[in-house]
């Protein structure tokens, strides 16, 4: 019996995804839950497993292309579960083969094209040729050979693995080639590769055509803009700055660094802001809300899962603490250099970026005395760190030298007042500066 696979559900709110990578092909055998398709939503890939075991008869998709919900992936001939298991084992050899032929490259990298089941010869790594061997590629370049009819085992690389890039396509189609002409709203590439200067429409009255290099956004530089475009235009920003004394907090940082380390975290001031802003959302609900204009109500909410913004080579993602009220400083030590990496590394699942209730921006690191963090919907206030810095402060008749941290905070005047933010800052101020009454958790 015949039936389809269709493309369920990504997300909340995640209305389309692009096909990463296709696992299967015609004639494949498929057990039930085995993944048979990577799908990159805005911020993440996730791994769809096939909820129907048996023989794959045609599949309608291919990587680069874009897929809804409810699409039909690929046909399959329905198969006993104990029929199908046999012949999937077979399968297993083939898939490592597809494992290893891919080359070694840094994380953030779009994932190589499946590659045929014959595995290249062991003495030479795979390269692109003419010869019809095992070509490297990313989706998004096989999609941009394909619009600019280019064969990618005719484009010579200097990618030692053998790896064809976008750039080498694009020189190898200017070099005479009869290509068509490609819209530059098609090709795209994670790592931001350049596409083909062109007279396309531009929103810029004066810009020379020839002196232009044009790059498509990425997944990640898209949803962002879309996203940070609808929160500035409707959302009235008042951003709010105060200053922490964090010098006692530096100090028991510095005694616990090495036994946090020890039980496998690192000991960082965010860890110290994380609790405290839990405490002040505690005690400030209005701070921990959405907005539900339709019904003119505020929805508070009495869970407090903080949202950490992290830079990485694709754009910033937000990974989420959940329950970071239920979790000692020691705990979030622990997280949060895991969430980070999963981000740099794009292994981040979609459950891992949403339901945050407050997020938490830090430049720290970076430089700045202060900045303007918009918020991030439908949550209703967003914290910013600056660079700490030794200042000079008048206490007991003499000046001091403190460390003093800079804070930002962007609320939503919908639902909070200047006065309301002010006692908010004042208390997370006044709790970043008596660490002693944080709970470490040791």
């Amino acid at each position: 019996m015949i039936k389809e696979f269709k493309l369920p559900e990504l997300g909340e709110n995640i209305a389309s995804g692009t096909v990463a990578k296709v696992l299967v092909s015609s004639g494949s055998v498929v057990t039930l839950n085995q993944p048979v398709l990577e799908v990159e939503t805005d911020k993440a890939v996730a791994e769809i497993p096939s909820t129907i075991s048996g023989k794959v008869v045609e599949v309608r998709v291919e990587e680069g292309q874009s897929v809804r919900p409810g699409q039909v992936i690929f046909t399959i001939e329905e198969q006993a579960s104990t029929a199908a298991e046999a012949p999937a084992k077979k399968e297993e050899p083939t898939k490592k083969v597809e494992e290893t032929a891919a080359s070694p490259v840094a994380a953030s990298t779009p994932p190589a094209a499946s590659q045929p089941a014959t595995p290249a010869k062991p003495q030479t790594p795979p390269r692109a040729s003419a010869g019809g061997g095992v070509v490297l590629a990313s989706p998004s370049v096989r999609r941009m050979a394909r619009e600019l009819g280019v064969l990618l085992d005719e484009v010579p690389t200097s990618d030692p693995t053998g790896r064809v890039t976008a750039e080498d396509v694009r020189r190898y189609a200017e070099k005479g080639q009869d290509a068509p002409a490609t819209s530059t709203s098609t090709v795209r590439n994670e790592n931001v590769a350049s596409t083909p200067a062109g007279p396309a429409p531009t929103s810029d009255p004066y810009v020379q055509q020839d002196k232009v290099e044009r790059i498509d956004m990425n997944a990640v530089r898209r949803k962002t803009a879309e996203h940070m475009t609808t929160c500035w235009t409707t959302i009235p920003h008042v951003t709010h700055f105060e200053k922490a004394d964090i010098t006692e907090l530096e100090k028991l940082r510095g005694k616990y660094a090495k036994k946090v380390e020890a039980v496998g975290g690192r000991l960082t001031t965010l860890g110290f802001v994380i609790k405290v802003i839990v405490e002040a959302l505690k005690k400030y609900p209005q701070f921990n809300a959405s907005v539900d204009m339709a019904n003119q109500q505020l929805l508070l909410k009495k869970f407090y899962n903080i949202g950490v913004a992290v830079d990485t080579p694709n754009g910033l993602l937000v990974p989420v603490v959940r329950d970071a009220d239920k979790k000692s400083i020691v705990d979030v030590a622990r997280e949060l250099p895991e969430l980070a990496q999963r981000a740099r590394d794009r292994k981040l699942s979609l459950e891992e970026m949403q339901g945050g209730t407050f997020t938490i921006t830090n430049l720290g690191g970076l430089g700045g005395v202060g900045f303007t963090p918009i918020i991030n919907a439908p949550e209703v206030a967003i914290l910013g760190l600056s660079r700490s810095a030794t200042e000079a402060v008048w206490q007991e008749g003499a000046f001091v030298p403190r460390t003093m941290l800079p804070l930002s905070l962007s609320y939503d005047h919908r639902v909070i007042d200047g006065a309301d933010a002010a006692r908010f800052m004042r208390f997370v101020a006044e709790g970043l500066a008596q660490p002693w009454t944080m709970y470490l958790g040791l």
